[in-house]
Order: C-alpha cells, then structure tokens, then sequence
C-alpha cells in the first residue's frame, strides 16, 4: 500500500454565473456561483439574490453544514463547509404567494486514498501467465481519474475508472527468464488539466518478480550400486535447464542422513559432489534432492553396503631350505569362496582351499596367488592376495651362466660375464691356478696377453661353495712375423703383377701374328684373281 499523503491545499475554481428565473408576478431567484469545482472537504460561500420586494423569503437547501454570513434585502450569503461529494445546493424564494428556486453545480475533486497491487507469487514459472491485480480507492472525478499497471516503466494495461466503487484493474504477462527480478507497480492519474488545474499521481508499492523454470527430467544421480564397508565412495548429482541456477539447492542424503557435499553451478546446471561411508552391513537409501522456488525434484537409489575381507594367504614356512615341505593355504572370510589358488589342482570353491610341495631351487621367489569371490546384489566381487616363497639353497656355476672357454684378441675391450647363482647370494671369486692372479669379473678391461692361463671360478655362500675352472685364451701376433707376412705378401703382388704383365704382352704379340697373316692372304688372293 502506498505510504498515506497530507491531504493538499488545492485551489478553488468558481464558475461565477447569474441565473435569472421569472417567477410567475415578474419575482426572480439567482444562485452564484451556478457551478464550482473544489477539492474534498472544502468550503465555499454562495450568494441567493431575488429581484422580490414584497414579503421576500429567501434560503438555501443545502446538504452540508451552512453559516449565513450576510444579507441585504434582496440578497443572503452563505458559507458551506466540509464539503465532500458531488451535490446541488438550491436558492429558493417565497415572493408572497409564489415560489421559485435555482440550483448550482458543485464537483468535488480528491486523490486515490489508497493505489494497492496485490502481492506477487513467492515464486512464478517460466512460460506461464501472471495476472496482476490493482485497486484504487477513492479518487474524484471518476470520470478523470486513470489506473495503470507497469513493468518497471512500461505500461502494461492503462484503464480509466468511472465507478464511484474501488476499481479493480487486471492484466496478463506471460512470464519469463528476462522477467527475473522485475519490478510491477501501479499507477493512478487524476488528470484536472481541463479544469486549469494540474496532473496529480499516486504510485501503489513496487513488486518484485521471482521467476523459475525446471526441466521435465529429475537429476542425475551418479553413484556405484555398491559400498564396502570402511571404505569411501564419490557421488554426485547434476541436474540442467535449471533457472536461476544460483539459487538452486542441492543436497545429498544417505539414509535420511545428510552428507557433507561441495555444490557448484554453471550456466544453467547445478552439481553436489560427497564421499560416502559406513560401517553398517545392509541397504540404504542415497536420495540426490533438488530445491527452486516451491519445487523439489528428487532422485534415489538403493545402495548395497557390504563387508569383503582380503582372504588370508599363508605358507607353512616362508623361507625354507630346499627340498623342505611346504603348506600353502588361502582361507576366505565371511561368506566369500576360495575360486583360485596358484599350484592347487582346480576344484570347486570353497571356504578353505590348501596343498603341499617339496621346495627345490627353482620355487625361489615363486609367488603364490590366492582370489576369493564374494556375491553381492547379483554381483560377483574378488579380492586377492599374494605370497612370495624363499628357498635357500647352495651356489649354483654352470656352463649357461659362466662360459668355460673365452678366447679374446689382445688389446680388445672385454667384460667376463660369470654369474653364480644362489639363495643367499654367493661370493664369486676368480683366481689364476698357477699365480693365484684375480681376473676382474663384471667389469670391461683391455685385454693383455698376460691375461692368458686357466682359472678356478670359486661361489661360497652359508648353503655350501662350488668351483668351474674357466680357460681364457688371448690372441696375440709377434712383429717379426709381421715383417715376414708383409715381405711374403709384396713378392706375391710383384710375382702376379708380372705374370698379368707377360700375360698381356703375349696376346698382344699374338694379335698382330694374326693380323698380319690376315692381310698376307688377302694380298695373295688379289694376285691370283686379277681384275678383268
């Protein structure tokens, strides 16, 4: 409603007009002023005056409280006060026997009391229709008073109100997003400009709009179908097409408990992201709730909290000497089943699944797997666990991993690649059997023929020691040899240049032989056969 206004000091507009009526022995009645536009509650003086003069009665009929202010013998003057409506006071005379009477025109002019617009929905949807609704009480003339209804400063729906009632005015928006926070207001107008008087106004309180507007579709729930006991899972929930995204709220529930979650929105989506947790076997609702405006859209899903433990790998002995026996077993907790078990023959699952062996060298280090299968909500789990076996057993020095025979030029780059094997590792040494000198294994050495000779490659370790004797051979050449090759080698290029020498020389004196025995018979043949 709009804040109450000190009624105005609004002038007076008097239409000064003489009436003359001819009563019936020449008598005559006037009223001045014939017509008079003033505001509410006003006060006025009006003048009867008649042209009587025998036995003259003179007054006025009037509604409103009246104080005769004056009088002459053919005239009186009188004040009117609190003048509130439309009304028609009349000059009456008694000349004798006669009667006559005039009336005068009085309008009354005044604001709207009160300009009221209905209050707006909390919250209005997106593509639908609004109707507003403005009430105007009071406001005089009626006929000059107009009633608008505004959209910030459009105007949506002016009417003019001619009703002495309070005037109702209505009109319809189709409401949408651009209309978020738009302001309604109503206007009314008393124009008197006609009457020389001004435009008067008066504005209803301002309303503001809250649009919203929500996709047919719930939001998306995104959460695996199963939880395992002590164990964290993310979860989110999305949902687009929303408007004001910024004012969308979203929670998530797990078992009517609500989650701590970090919200985002972006453009016209809105998302909740939380972990979830518990310790309690079972099913439990997880429920995503969305809230705009008035309205709460929600989506659920049932989520299966189970309880799976790892199955328990042993081994009868982890570090064994070799040919020890060896127990492996892997049992199953809870409700799973053994399906698996690496070395075990196959067989049906079961809680408990075991078999025994003879550890040899070649089981060090040998990893035994165990999975076990568990059924939940129609799903088959598993969860595994591995072991690892140590054999201790003596060096091992064979051919495949330290070659007996290593022939090497001198002055090549060389690395003796001799590896004992083992559980512990042993300690490999290899000495010269004549000197005892070491021959440096794993590391890259120039090659010197003093290096040649036979040596005895020794592994010890805690499990017992072995030996190989390995020969290294190197090649070398003696520089007087060298001289010999290279001499043998230039008698054998000058011999060979020789004889390819001869070689040509002989066919070249052949060619000529024959070509000369060529030309001879040729000249024989002319002298036999001479021309004709």
């Amino acid at each position: 409603m709009a804040p109450s206004r000190a009624r105005p000091t609004l002038p007076l507009l008097l239409v000064l007009v003489a009436v003359v009526i001819p009563g019936p022995s020449g008598a005559q009645v006037s009223i001045h002023p014939k017509e008079a536009f003033l505001p509410r509650g006003a006060s006025m003086q009006v003048n009867c005056s008649s042209v009587c003069s025998e036995n003259l009665n003179l007054g006025l009929e009037t509604q409103w409280p009246k104080v005769e202010l004056d009088r002459g013998e053919t005239w009186k003057l009188f004040e009117l006060s609190d003048i509130e409506e439309d009304s028609s006071p009349l000059c009456f005379e008694n000349c004798g026997p006669i009667q006559s009477s005039v009336s005068a025109t009085i309008v009354v002019y005044s604001f709207p009391e009160r300009v009221e617009l209905d209050s707006l929905p909390t919250w209005q949807p997106v593509g639908k229709n609004l109707t507003l609704h403005c009430r105007v009480h009071g406001g005089a003339p009626r006929s000059q008073l107009s009633v608008m209804l505004l959209r910030g400063e459009e105007v949506l729906h002016p009417e003019p109100v001619d009703s002495r009632n309070p005037k109702e005015i209505t009109a319809t928006v189709l409401v949408s997003r651009d209309d978020h926070g738009a302001s309604f207001s109503c206007r009314a107008e008393l124009d008197l400009r006609p009457q020389g008087l001004a435009l008067f106004r008066n504005v209803s309180t301002v309303r503001h709009l809250r649009t919203f507007d929500l996709p047919v579709t719930i939001p998306k729930l995104d959460s695996p179908d199963l939880l395992e006991v002590g164990t964290m899972q993310k979860v989110m929930c999305s949902l687009g097409g929303l408007f004001p995204a910024s004012e969308a709220r979203i929670t998530l529930e797990l078992g009517g408990r609500t989650l701590t979650s970090e919200s985002t929105n972006h453009g016209d989506s809105v998302s909740a992201t939380a972990l979830v947790s518990s310790e309690l076997e079972g099913t439990q609702q997880l429920r995503c709730v969305l809230e705009l405006a008035d309205q709460i859209l929600e989506a659920e899903r049932t989520l299966s909290i189970y309880n799976f433990s790892t199955p328990v790998l042993t081994l009868s002995q982890q570090e064994v000497s070799e040919g020890s026996p060896v127990t492996v077993k892997c049992e199953a907790q809870g409700g799973a089943r053994v399906v698996y078990l690496s070395g075990a023959p196959p067989g049906t699952p079961a809680p408990q699944v075991q078999f025994m062996l003879n550890a040899s060298a070649e089981d060090n280090k040998r990893r035994f797997f165990c999975s076990a299968a568990l059924q939940v909500a129609g799903q088959e789990l598993l969860k595994n666990q591995t072991l690892e076996l140590h054999v201790l057993y003596g060096p091992r020095l064979d051919d495949r991993d330290c070659l007996g025979n290593w022939t090497w030029p001198e002055g090549s780059q060389q690395t003796l690649k001799c590896q004992a094997w083992g559980n512990p590792a042993p300690k490999l040494t290899c000495s010269r059997r004549t000197d005892g000198a070491l021959l440096p294994i794993g590391d890259v050495k120039t090659v010197t023929r003093e290096m040649n000779g036979t040596y005895v490659c020794h592994a010890v370790s805690s499990h017992g020691n072995v030996t190989r004797d390995v020969f290294l051979t190197v090649l070398h050449h003696d520089p007087k040899s060298w001289a010999v090759i290279i001499i043998v080698l230039t008698t054998l290029a000058i011999v060979c240049l020789v004889g390819v020498l001869t070689v040509y020389l002989y066919n070249r004196q052949r060619k000529i032989r024959i070509y000369k025995l060529q030309r001879a018979q040729e000249e024989a043949m002319k002298l036999k056969d001479p021309p004709h």
